[in-house]
C-alpha cells in the first residue's frame, strides 16, 4: 500500500495534494542540479545531487521544498559525522527520508562528489593532489534500500593496434639495415615502441541489495580503475616521473575494451567476498588523439553472471542492466 501523503485537512488546502485533472501516476518527479559543498576534516567536497520519487495518480504534485529540507538534514546527520565520506551512505539516508516525507512508494537519489586524494609521483615521490569523482546512488522502497558506490578516474591508454603497425615498419627498416631477428627482438625488449595515446575516463560501480551491510572503500575501487588502464597519470611530475609514466603506458598497450575487462577481472579477483547478487557496472571512455571522435566500452551485470563468464568463457544469455537490477523484486 502507498503511505498516506497527508491528512484530510492538509489535502484540502495543499495544492500539491489535490487530485489531478488527468489521473495518471508518474514514474519520477523531483529535483536535479542540487549543489552542496561540505567540509569533512580538512577537505571540501563539492557534491551534486538528484532526488526523485514516484507520484500516485491521485496526487497533483510532489512537495518540492521537502527535497531541499531533507538534503540539508541528511548532510547534517550523515556527512558531518562521517570520515571517510561515503556518498552511497548519504544517498541511502536521503532516499529513505524523501520516501517517508513525500509518502512515496519509491525514492531515488544520485550523488556525484568531487574529492581529492594525495599521492606520491612514481619515481620522485613528490606529493601531488589528484581530483576524482565519487558516485553514490540509492533507491528506497518499503521493503528496503538498494545502493551503489562508484568512482571515476582519469588515466592514460596506449593503442595496441598502432603500436604493432609502428613495430612492423621499424622491423622492416632494421632488417634492411642488416640487423638480425635476434637483435631486433633485443631492441624491442629494451626500447618501448611508439604509438598514439588517449586520456581515458574509467568508471566502476558496485551495487548492494537490500539489508546488505557490505561496504567498499572508494580507494579500493580507485586502484582497480587506475590499474585497468595503460598507466595512471599525475598532475605534478618531475622528469623522472614523466618518463616512467610514458614507458609504463607503452609497455601495457590497451584498447578501451581491454580497460573494461580489466576492471571486471579486478573486482572478481580482488573482491571475492562480494555476494553474487551484487551488481557491477564498468565503463571506459577514451579521448582519441588521432581521430575527431571518442571511443566507449561498457559492461554491466550481476557478479554471479560475470564470474561465470570469466570461469567458463561462455557469454551469459541475459545481461542485467542497472535499471532492471534497481527495480527487480527482493530475493
Amino acid at each position: 500500500m502507498r503511505p498516506q501523503t497527508a491528512s484530510p485537512q492538509v489535502r484540502g488546502g495543499d495544492v500539491q495534494a489535490r487530485t489531478p485533472a488527468i489521473r495518471v501516476g508518474l514514474s519520477r518527479v523531483g529535483v536535479t542540479g542540487v549543489e552542496k559543498v561540505v567540509r569533512i576534516g580538512d577537505e571540501l567536497y563539492s557534491a551534486r545531487l538528484e532526488c526523485f520519487v514516484d507520484l500516485s495518480s491521485d496526487q497533483k504534485g510532489a512537495h518540492m521544498s521537502r527535497f531541499e529540507e531533507v538534503v540539508n538534514e541528511a548532510i547534517g546527520e550523515v556527512v558531518l559525522g562521517e570520515a571517510p565520506f561515503r556518498a552511497e551512505t548519504l544517498a541511502k539516508h536521503i532516499a529513505e527520508l524523501v520516501r517517508e516525507r513525500q509518502g512515496a512508494l519509491r525514492a531515488e537519489v544520485a550523488i556525484q562528489a568531487r574529492y581529492p586524494e594525495h599521492k606520491p609521483a612514481p619515481v620522485s615521490g613528490v606529493s601531488t593532489q589528484e581530483i576524482y569523482t565519487l558516485h553514490g546512488r540509492a533507491v528506497a522502497y518499503e521493503h528496503g534500500t538498494r545502493r551503489l558506490v562508484g568512482v571515476s578516474a582519469t588515466g592514460m591508454t596506449a593503442c595496441p593496434c598502432a603500436q604493432e603497425l609502428v613495430a612492423a615498419r621499424a622491423r622492416e627498416r632494421l632488417l634492411a639495415d642488416d640487423f638480425s631477428e635476434a637483435q631486433i627482438e633485443r631492441i624491442f625488449e629494451h626500447v618501448p615502441v611508439a604509438t598514439h595515446n588517449q586520456r581515458g575516463l574509467g568508471t566502476l560501480q558496485i551495487g548492494f541489495r537490500e539489508h546488505s551491510d557490505m561496504e567498499i572503500d572508494a580507494a579500493t575501487l580507485l586502484a582497480i580503475v587506475e590499474q585497468s588502464m595503460s598507466s595512471e597519470i599525475y598532475e605534478l611530475m618531475k622528469r623522472s616521473d614523466e618518463v616512467e609514466v610514458v614507458e609504463k603506458a607503452h609497455r601495457r598497450p590497451r584498447f578501451v575494451e581491454d580497460c573494461v575487462r580489466e576492471m571486471i577481472a579486478g573486482v572478481v579477483a580482488g573482491l571475492p567476498e562480494l555476494d553474487g547478487a551484487s551488481f557491477l557496472s564498468a565503463r571506459q571512455e577514451n579521448l582519441e588523439t588521432i581521430h575527431q571522435h571518442n571511443v566507449v566500452a561498457e559492461r554491466h551485470g550481476l557478479l554471479s553472471e560475470l564470474r561465470s563468464e570469466i570461469e567458463t568463457g561462455q557469454a551469459t544469455a541475459f545481461q542485467t542492466t542497472l535499471e532492471h537490477w534497481l527495480s527487480s523484486p527482493p530475493a
